[in-house]
C-alpha cells in the first residue's frame, strides 16, 4: 500500500486524449469522457484484480474529459473508475460510486460478469435509491496494455469485390472439435491460424471469413441463471478488447497476441478477416441489467433513453438498450475502436450488426447520418469492407438498399426469394420467375442508385440466424427448445421443407431428395450476381437439430462436426466457387442491361425450356428458367439452366455448340448437350459454355 500512495503523490493532470490508459515508457495517462460526472476516481487493484489497493480522484477535465498521469505506473497495472454523481434514473442519471466500472477503451479485460446482484445499481426491488453494495471484488476491470508486435511484411489482401467469397464463422464453433488442430488450441484464435485450418480454407476457396462477435462480452443474467450464455457474442461490453474466452492461455501468449497471429496467418493465405461488431447495444441490457461500464460512467450520454421516461431505454435493439451515436462522443468511441482494429490488429472490415440503429437520430434512420458520414471520409475505414445488417426492430428498421455507396448489405430478399423458388414450388407457386431473375441478377430494384454495383448485395441463403443449410431441407418447423423459452424464440417463417419427413430420417429416397436440394441452393448461390455469403459448416452437412435460434448453444449443437462431415458436399462447394472464379461471366460486377455485345448477342437472355425470350405471363408464374450470359470480355458465355421441378425438363440450347461442365444433381449420368438440346435434371442446377 505504501507503494501505492508514493503513486497517488505523483498524480499529476496528464492530458484528456488520447482517451483510455497510455504508457508513454514513464507513466501512464488515464484519460475518460464523463461530462455529467461530479467527480472521478481511479482505482487501482492487485494484478488478478481482487484487491483495490487506491483510489486516486482525478485532478482536472476538459471539455468532458476526466484525465490524470500517474508518474511510475507501467503496462500491466489493472485499474477501474468509480464516478460521483446524483443516482436520479428518472432524469437518466445512475451514477454510483459503489460500483467500480471497466473503461470502455480497455484492450484487456480482467475478470467475468457472472450475473452477481453485486452489479445492480439499483435497490433490490426497484425502491428508489443507488444500492450501497461495493463490487470492486468482483467486477470487470481494465489493464494497461503496451504489446509491440512485428507484423513483418503482413499486407492486407484487398480482395476485389468482385472476387469476395464471405465465409461466416465463429472462431470457437469452428475449431472447437477438429481432429487436425491439438486439444490444447480448439476453439481458440490459435486454432484459427492452425496449418488444418488454413489448409482447409484454402482448399474450399474462401477469401474472406467474416468471423461472428470476438470483442469482450457479458452474458445476459437471464441466459446465467438458466446455465446457458451468449454464445454467437452479441452481447459486447468491451469494444477495444479480444474475447478472451477464445484465447487459448499458452504461456508467452495474450489475447491480443494471439488475434495477430491469426489475422497474419490468414493473411498469409490471401484470406482477408472481417470482424462482426456489435456498436447498437451493450451487455448493460435494461433498466434492470448490471452496470459494468457505460451506464455507470454516463448513462444519459452513452444510451438512448425514453424521452417521457428517462429511467427506462430504448429498445430498437430488441436486447434492451441503444448505444446513441449521434452524440459526437459516443461516435468518437466507435471510431476510435474501428480504427484501433484495423491500425492495430490488421483486420480488413467490418459486419455492423443492427446497422440501422447506429445511423438514427431523432428523425430517425437517415443514410447521411453523422456514423455514416464519419466512416465515408475516414482514410483508414473508407477502403475497408464495409458490410451492413441493414434491419433493426425499432420504427423505420427496415432499410434494405438504403445504405450509401462503399457499403454490401445483407440480402434478405435474396435469401427468402432462393428458399422459396427451391423449397415451396407447391406453395403458392413458389417463387415467381421474375422474382429469381431479380434476385439472381443483383437485386437492381434495391441497389442501383447512387453508383452502387451488383456487389452491393450480399446474398446468402443461410447465415448464423436461422436454419443451417441441412436443416432447412429438413425441418418444416423451428425446435428450439433448449434455448429455454418454450420454442417462441427464432423465426416462425423459414421458407423451409422437410421433404417429407420431419427431423431425421433413414429414408433414402428422402435423404436423397435433401441433397439435391442442398446442392442446388448451393450452385444457385455461387452462381448469382453479387457477393456470396456461405455459413461455415452448410458444405460438410452441419445439422442443429431444427433449432433456428441457436445464440446461447455453445456446446456440440453447433461447434461443427468434422468427424462426420459431407466430404461430396465440400467437394460440390469447392468446385462451384472454383467455377465462379473460372468463368468472369459468373462475377459479373456491372449492371446487366440487355445492351448487345460482340456478336450481336445481348449480355443476358432469359429463356424458356423451348428456347424462346421468356414469355411476359412466364415472368409471373413459377418454373424452370436458362440464362445466357456474356459473352464476358474473354469472349466466353455461360448458360444456366434451373430446374425446381420433381421431374426432369427438356431445354432447347441456343445456337452453337454447348459443353456441359456442371450438374449439381450430382446423378452418375452425364449430361448429353450435342444435339441442341438438353435434359435438366429434376431439383438440379447446371452450368454449361460455349464449346
Amino acid at each position: 500500500m505504501t507503494g501505492m500512495t508514493a503513486l497517488a503523490a505523483q498524480l499529476g493532470a496528464g492530458l484528456p486524449y488520447p482517451l483510455g490508459a497510455h504508457w508513454d515508457g514513464r507513466g501512464v495517462n488515464f484519460a475518460l469522457v464523463a461530462p455529467h460526472a461530479q467527480a472521478v476516481h481511479l482505482c487501482l487493484f492487485d494484478d488478478e484484480g481482487r484487491q483495490e489497493l487506491a483510489r486516486l480522484p482525478l485532478p482536472a477535465v476538459d471539455d468532458g474529459v476526466w484525465h490524470g498521469y500517474l508518474d511510475g505506473a507501467a503496462p500491466g497495472q489493472v485499474y477501474g473508475y468509480r464516478i460521483d454523481g446524483p443516482y436520479a434514473p428518472r432524469e437518466g442519471k445512475r451514477f454510483n460510486p459503489n460500483k467500480v466500472l471497466l473503461d470502455p477503451y480497455a484492450r484487456m479485460v480482467i475478470g467475468a460478469y457472472r450475473a452477481q446482484p453485486d452489479f445492480l445499481d439499483q435497490l433490490p426491488g426497484g425502491a428508489d435509491g443507488p444500492n450501497p453494495v461495493d463490487n470492486a471484488a468482483v467486477a470487470l476491470k481494465a489493464r494497461v496494455v503496451h504489446e509491440p508486435y512485428d507484423w513483418g511484411a503482413d499486407a492486407p489482401p484487398r480482395v476485389a469485390p468482385g472476387d469476395t467469397i464471405l465465409y461466416e464463422l465463429h472462431v470457437k464453433g469452428f475449431t472447437r472439435l477438429h481432429p487436425d488442430v491439438p486439444a490444447a488450441l480448439q476453439g481458440s484464435y490459435a486454432a484459427m491460424a492452425h496449418p488444418a485450418v488454413l489448409d482447409y480454407l484454402a482448399q474450399l476457396g474462401i477469401t474472406t471469413v467474416s468471423m461472428m462477435p470476438v470483442h469482450f462480452r457479458a452474458d445476459e443474467m437471464r441466459l446465467q441463471q438458466i446455465g446457458l450464455s451468449n454464445y454467437w457474442g452479441y452481447s459486447s461490453i468491451g469494444f477495444f478488447a479480444p474475447e478472451n474466452r477464445y484465447w487459448s492461455g499458452r504461456p508467452g501468449s495474450t489475447p491480443i497476441s494471439e488475434f495477430r497471429d491469426m489475422v497474419k496467418a490468414l493473411h498469409g493465405r490471401g484470406i482477408e478477416v472481417v470482424l462482426d461488431v456489435v456498436y447498437n447495444h451493450t451487455a448493460e441490457t435494461d433498466e434492470f441489467g448490471p452496470t459494468l461500464s457505460f451506464r455507470g460512467i454516463d448513462n444519459a450520454l452513452y444510451y438512448h433513453l425514453q424521452p417521457d421516461n428517462p429511467a427506462r431505454y430504448e429498445n430498437w435493439t430488441g436486447c434492451g438498450n441503444c448505444l446513441n451515436l449521434a452524440e459526437p462522443r459516443v461516435l468518437q468511441l466507435v471510431m476510435d475502436s474501428l480504427r484501433y482494429w484495423v491500425q492495430e490488429m490488421h483486420v480488413d472490415g467490418f459486419r455492423f450488426d443492427l446497422a440501422p440503429e447506429l445511423a438514427r437520430g431523432a428523425q430517425g434512420f437517415s443514410g447521411s447520418a453523422a456514423f455514416l458520414a464519419a466512416v465515408r471520409q475516414d482514410p483508414v475505414l473508407a477502403q475497408l469492407k464495409l458490410i451492413a445488417e441493414p434491419w433493426d426492430i425499432g420504427p423505420g428498421g427496415y432499410q434494405l438498399g438504403n445504405f450509401p455507396s462503399g457499403w454490401v448489405e445483407w440480402n434478405d430478399q435474396y435469401r427468402d426469394t432462393m428458399r422459396s423458388y427451391w423449397l415451396q414450388p407447391w406453395l403458392n407457386g413458389g417463387a415467381q420467375r421474375g422474382a429469381f431473375a431479380r434476385r439472381f441478377a443483383g437485386s437492381s430494384d434495391l441497389f442501383r442508385k447512387n453508383t452502387r454495383l451488383p456487389t452491393a448485395s450480399v446474398n446468402f441463403i443461410t447465415a448464423h440466424d436461422g436454419f443451417t443449410l441441412r436443416d432447412l431441407v429438413s425441418y418444416n418447423d423451428k425446435h428450439n427448445e433448449a434455448n429455454g423459452e418454450g420454442n417462441r424464440d427464432g423465426h416462425h417463417a423459414n421458407q423451409s421443407w422437410n421433404c417429407g419427413v420431419e427431423g431425421g430420417t433413414a429414408n433414402q429416397e428422402v435423404l436423397h431428395l435433401r441433397a439435391r436440394l442442398q446442392r442446388a441452393l448451393l450452385a444457385t448461390l455461387f452462381f448469382s450476381q453479387g457477393t456470396p455469403m456461405l455459413l461455415a459448416g452448410d458444405e460438410i452437412g452441419h445439422s442443429q437439430i431444427g433449432n433456428n435460434n441457436a445464440y446461447c448453444q455453445d456446446n456440440e449443437l453447433c461447434w461443427l462436426d468434422w468427424r462426420h462431415a459431407d466430404h461430396a458436399l465440400f467437394e460440390l462447394t469447392s468446385d462451384l466457387i472454383a467455377l465462379r472464379r473460372r468463368y468472369p461471366a459468373l462475377r459479373h460486377t456491372r449492371w446487366y442491361d440487355g445492351a448487345l455485345q460482340a456478336g450481336g448477342r445481348p449480355d443476358i437472355e432469359w429463356r424458356a425450356p423451348d428456347g424462346r425470350p421468356l414469355a411476359e405471363a412466364s415472368w409471373n408464374s413459377h418454373g424452370p428458367i436458362g440464362i445466357r450470359l456474356g459473352p464476358d470480355p474473354a469472349g466466353e458465355s455461360c448458360l444456366l439452366l434451373f430446374n425446381a421441378l420433381a421431374q426432369p425438363v427438356e431445354f432447347v440450347l441456343p445456337e452453337g455448340a454447348w459443353q456441359a461442365v456442371f450438374d449439381s444433381a450430382g446423378d452418375a449420368a452425364p449430361l448429353d448437350a450435342t444435339n441442341g438440346s438438353m435434359v435438366a435434371p429434376a431439383h438440379a442446377v447446371a452450368l454449361l459454355v460455349a464449346a
